[in-house]
């Protein structure tokens, strides 16, 4: 399944544009209409209340224009222009234990594992802050593990995006990264183990919503070091154990988000307990129609 009718950030002369991606080919739409397309967060805001009727005028503006790139060479780099991470002010949010796999990893990661096999059924879901902007890195860019760390995994996620009004306007991939072994010393160690710099890889597009079913796509996670391939997995957004209606909907209860926000729903692809992630590995993530993002590692100093 080809990415298109997706939205992107992209670099020309310095500044951060917002493109489309429709037929295989690169539009410019902060060029052709900056009041509206100048931002990701100014579209968000206009797009919030009518979700349709945004899309379709973006969609209808596209029509009218000049391509002014192959979609294939914004996203494997052989154009003048570089493709930046996909958000621009919003906060990421995500979900935990939404996958029965998920459930059984961080219950035998935990020292009170129980609390993790109450959440999964509650009917209150677990929802904790990721990371603002300038924690989250785009395709190509590297993710961290911390130093105080022993235990290291990436989490491959579909990541839905809300307007201020908490309705979804699109899917990227997400890279959660996580800190088992402080998140399992002490559950209250969770914003350690997961809000640092790099912790959170997003991209490399957000496919519109509309015309695209995200409730059974295939997810695969790889790892590589030195050349060498040492873990592989897959699961499916099947498997979710809630929806991300239910999921939007928690994340709007109390709570406002004027730039919109992404969220991460949780993994179902984890590595076995025995591995940990090391400065120079690569992390590459797949899920069906949004493309693959892939991100080296870095080892970040105290």
């Amino acid at each position: 399944m080809e990415i298109d009718r997706a939205i992107c950030r992209f670099e020309v002369q310095g500044q951060a544009h917002l493109g489309l991606i429709m037929g295989g080919a690169l539009y410019d739409l902060t060029a052709a209409a900056p009041d509206t397309y100048g931002t990701l967060r100014g579209w968000l805001q206009a797009a919030s209340g009518r979700v349709t009727v945004a899309i379709a005028e973006l969609l209808a503006l596209a029509e009218r224009l000049t391509p002014v790139a192959e979609a294939i060479g914004l996203l494997d780099g052989s154009t003048p222009f570089r493709l930046l991470k996909p958000l621009d002010a919003q906060e990421v949010w995500a979900f935990g234990v939404t996958y029965e796999m998920s459930r059984e990893a961080r219950m035998r990661e935990s020292e009170e594992p129980t609390i993790y096999g109450r959440v999964y059924e509650a009917e209150r879901p677990e929802v904790f802050f990721k990371a603002t902007p300038h924690r989250v890195v785009g395709p190509g860019e590297a993710v961290g593990i911390r130093a105080d760390s022993t235990w290291d995994v990436p989490e491959a996620e579909l990541a839905f995006v809300v307007t201020p009004h908490c309705e979804i306007v699109g899917y990227t991939i997400g890279n959660d990264m996580s800190s088992r072994s402080i998140e399992g010393e002490n559950p209250l160690y969770l914003p350690q183990a997961k809000v640092y710099d790099r912790c959170c890889a997003l991209g490399p597009v957000v496919r519109l919503a509309g015309g695209f079913d995200p409730t059974n796509l295939e997810v695969n996670c790889a790892i590589e070091r030195a050349g060498e391939r040492v873990f592989e997995g897959r699961t499916s957004t099947g498997q979710l154990h809630r929806s991300l209606e239910e999921m939007a909907s928690y994340l709007g209860r109390c709570n406002s988000f004027p730039d919109g926000a992404f969220v991460l729903t949780g993994t179902g692809v984890v590595p076995p307990d025995t591995f940990t992630l090391a400065d120079g590995d690569i992390v590459r993530l797949q899920i069906a129609g949004l493309g693959e993002l892939e991100n080296p590692v870095v080892e970040l100093p105290l």
